[in-house]
């Protein structure tokens, strides 16, 4: 067994505990142990990541029970991209936190910061629903906490409204647990997948059900039509580092819906193969228009990013509701880049409302204000991000997307709105700076807003995410012989069964 495995759970639920009990009222330290988390987490992250690409999957059997018995986690290269996405997007969301000073405006901050890296990185690595189902439940309890961080009417109307449609999703998860267990007699995925295509047909109807019903709950957290509502006002309204980490809450929702229908219901499942899965595309379709429709309706900033997510979420299912290999390596290179453009926009987005004073995120022209010039330079090479221009990732993502699904059924419909909703977003970009930096230049007066926390630091975290998506671009070649090889270990009907269920047929 491969013990690095646990450090990304471990790690965070040690600190976290520690932090609460010791260092509520020791901010240094707190940053620090914080920071220095977060990058242990990315070495850690490598480090599996560089395992992994050997197309090995690695199986850490939890107080030594074997599979389906025991709780597993399982390492693959999926798996390992996804805790790599997550440790670089916490580095940044943290360090930004820290020079904001965020993170004076409640004691809690830095330990609910932990406890939603432990929910994230245990949600990648488990091997069962039902432990799926409780790291949901961490990451979702710590993300009340984050979104009500810094308090303010607006922040908790929409904190309410949050809690109650993700406990109204974790009693349907429930639900569907039971249905599924009810059918199969197991909760472990690989052993889940033998068992659907060994069912007799009188329970595939009850198998369908909670298989549609698990890929719904997925589909909330994943902000997919009509299941959405709950995001423009929550992401809107929280503070802009909260925003930036929830970039990959809808991710964990896209990775649950790709491991779980793959895995239960892929080719092998006999008659109910992809049976969850059709509904998936016009549902994509849908998402994709209206969130970029919200992005050219939006009247302020944070709205628009809010929009932006629901939109990129919309394209990357797009992809995923193909189930081809072509298509799934396509949408996994779109994955981080519409995390990490997502949160350089709502970080940007923070440091714009800050610099104008009153005037906020609003699309209203402003006096001229300060770091003018360096925050227009920002804010276009985060909008060309968000549309998918070149010369940055979101170009040859859209491209990968497009040319994976072409000849599919279905295909030309996701042609058609990839494109049109692409002109779209670029046209709300371009009025939104045109207002913001055009317009205001020509203002008469100047801001006087009070002096941020760090504004240099504050705009280089932002920069910083655009590099990335730089040298996304400009590694395409081994980041997609990486994430081709990842699709053909996802569809390999065998590879991952065989890894988790290995010990326990030796044992038979």
């Amino acid at each position: 067994m491969n013990s690095w495995m646990v450090a990304p759970i471990l790690l965070p639920a040690l600190l976290a505990p520690l932090m609460l009990l010791f260092l509520r009222h020791r901010l240094a330290a707190s940053r620090t142990l914080s920071l220095t988390s977060c990058l242990a987490l990315l070495a850690v992250g490598g480090l599996l990541l560089a395992q992994a690409s050997t197309g090995q999957i690695d199986v850490y059997a939890m107080g030594d029970w074997m599979a389906p018995f025991g709780i597993v986690l399982v390492l693959d290269r999926l798996s390992a991209m996804m805790l790599v996405t997550t440790a670089l997007l916490a580095l940044a969301v943290m360090a930004y936190a820290v020079v904001s000073g965020l993170d004076r405006k409640g004691w809690h901050f830095h330990p609910l910061f932990q406890f939603q890296l432990l929910g994230l990185n245990g949600a990648f690595l488990t091997g069962d629903l039902f432990n799926l189902f409780v790291f949901f439940e961490v990451l979702l309890i710590a993300s009340y906490g984050l979104m009500l961080h810094g308090g303010g009417a607006a922040r908790l109307k929409a904190g309410v409204q949050y809690v109650v449609v993700n406990l109204v999703g974790s009693t349907l998860f429930l639900v569907a647990v039971g249905l599924l267990y009810g059918a199969t007699g197991t909760l472990n995925m690989a052993h889940m997948g033998e068992r659907v295509a060994q069912a007799p047909p009188g329970d595939h109807a009850l198998i369908l059900a909670g298989g549609l019903l698990m890929v719904a709950v997925f589909g909330l957290k994943a902000a997919l039509v009509p299941l959405h509502f709950w995001l423009p006002r929550t992401y809107a309204s929280t503070s802009a580092p909260t925003a930036a980490l929830f970039a990959i809450m809808t991710k964990v929702g896209a990775y649950c819906i790709l491991r779980f229908i793959t895995t239960t219901f892929g080719a092998g499942a006999g008659e109910l193969a992809w049976a969850p899965g059709p509904w998936l595309l016009p549902a994509a379709l849908v998402t994709l228009v209206l969130g970029f429709i919200g992005v050219l309706g939006a009247r302020h900033l944070r709205k628009m990013a809010a929009y932006a997510v629901i939109g990129s979420m919309g394209t990357l299912l797009c992809a995923l509701a193909m189930f081809t290999p072509e298509s799934t390596a396509a949408a996994l290179y779109y994955l981080p880049h519409s995390t990490f453009s997502a949160a350089a926009l709502f970080l940007l987005v923070d440091v714009i409302a800050a610099r104008r004073g009153n005037y906020g995120d609003t699309l209203a022209p402003s006096p001229p204000f300060a770091q003018a010039g360096v925050l227009s330079g920002l804010f276009f090479l985060t909008a060309i991000a968000v549309v998918g221009l070149p010369p940055l990732s979101g170009f040859p993502g859209k491209l990968l997307i497009l040319d994976a699904v072409r000849g599919s059924p279905g295909g030309w419909w996701v042609w058609g709105l990839v494109l049109g909703t692409t002109v779209i977003s670029m046209l709300a970009f371009a009025r939104a700076g045109s207002a913001i930096f055009w317009k205001s230049a020509a203002t008469e007066g100047e801001v006087k807003a009070a002096a941020p926390v760090a504004p240099n630091a504050a705009a280089a975290i932002v920069a910083a995410l655009l590099a990335a998506l730089a040298v996304l671009t400009l590694a395409g070649g081994p980041v997609t012989d990486y994430l081709n090889a990842t699709a053909a270990q996802i569809y390999d009907l065998q590879a991952y069964p065989d890894a988790v269920l290995a010990r326990s047929r030796g044992a038979s």
